[in-house]
């Protein structure tokens, strides 16, 4: 069985941790993959175009083809699979209006193209339904063999930490004051951004890591609590919570924003507790802050949880039973 994957790009984490991580799973299969990066326009890349037909399945990771582009895909495609991990068919939180009548007609006409879809949640599958029958949730899933258990060693300081890209950066930048406050009440604690750009705070000291995949599962386990805050909107709600998941990998426990995702991957007060308000927040992180034996526990219970339902171990035979079955409705 041959596969396209087309990808937008080998540095993004979608294609990472919805595609690349898989491959090594999937050629154990038999299934001879191929990577490539979505082309910009019918004339970027014309070996694409050529040999787009001679695979079994073409899987497109997260891009909405344009028009043009689509047709043609429908005319030599054999099999299409469309997986996507954000609300793509709303505007980002950011908007004025989440509603765009482009984003969601290019969205509905992919999804309609397609012969099966993979949404990365629950959420992201409804929207998906409302076009196309053969849809299947596959969460983001993190490598368990990769992410470790931290040492849980006792230290001065407690490192409340987040980990994210420039654009959800102002997610974290909304709850500054809840940071403040607690540097305030708590001389031993710190923050800690992994990133590529930062903000400081007052009352509480600020370390500004910058991001590389080479040391990002070391400055995971340099963290006491990770936290992932959210808007409470549509575009939030098509979050994967990928955050949470690498907390959790390497037994961080978490404080988030309970909407999409984040409401089934923390378990409230079990593996970590849910904030909304400016109180909740400050009220849920001094409670691990003054728990190192609870912070251990919540971490150690939510590995429990990726290990089970978001890891690639555990997803990854579900990727291949999509693409085995779609690709032999194709031959049959």
């Amino acid at each position: 069985m041959r596969v396209l994957f087309l990808i937008q790009g080998y540095d993004r984490p979608s294609s990472r941790y919805r595609v690349l991580q898989y491959l090594p799973y999937l050629k154990q299969k038999g299934v001879k993959a191929a990577v490539a990066v979505y082309p910009h326009d019918i004339g970027s890349d014309r070996k694409i175009y050529r040999e787009i037909g001679n695979y079994d399945v073409v899987f497109i990771q997260r891009k909405r083809p344009h028009p043009l582009f689509l047709f043609f895909l429908l005319q030599r495609v054999k099999k299409l699979v469309y997986d996507f991990d954000d609300a793509v068919m709303y505007r980002s939180t950011n908007a004025a209006s989440p509603y765009s009548a482009t984003r969601e007609r290019r969205f509905a006409r992919t999804v309609k193209a397609a012969d099966h879809v993979i949404a990365g949640n629950s959420f992201l599958r409804d929207q998906a339904r409302q076009y196309a029958e053969q849809v299947t949730v596959i969460p983001t899933a993190i490598d368990i063999k990769r992410y470790t258990p931290k040492n849980y060693k006792k230290s001065k300081k407690v490192t409340i930490g987040w980990i994210g890209s420039r654009s959800t950066l102002p997610y974290l930048d909304r709850i500054k004051g809840v940071f403040e406050e607690l540097g305030k009440r708590y001389k031993h604690l710190e923050l800690k951004i992994i990133c590529d750009t930062f903000f400081d705070c007052d009352k509480i000291p600020v370390i500004k890591k910058m991001w590389s995949e080479k040391e990002e599962i070391a400055d995971l386990k340099s963290l006491d609590i990770g936290v992932m805050p959210l808007s409470d909107d549509l575009w939030s709600r098509g979050k994967c919570g990928l955050k949470i998941l690498q907390y959790y990998g390497v037994g961080v426990p978490t404080v988030c924003t309970p909407v999409g995702v984040n409401r089934d991957v923390v378990q409230d007060g079990i593996s970590g507790f849910w904030a909304m308000t400016h109180e909740e927040w400050v009220e849920k992180l001094s409670i691990l802050v003054e728990d190192p034996m609870l912070r251990q526990e919540m971490g150690m219970k939510g590995r429990e949880v990726v290990k089970k339902s978001f890891s690639v171990q555990a997803c990854a035979p579900q990727l291949y039973q999509v693409i085995e079955e779609v690709a032999r409705r194709g031959s049959g």
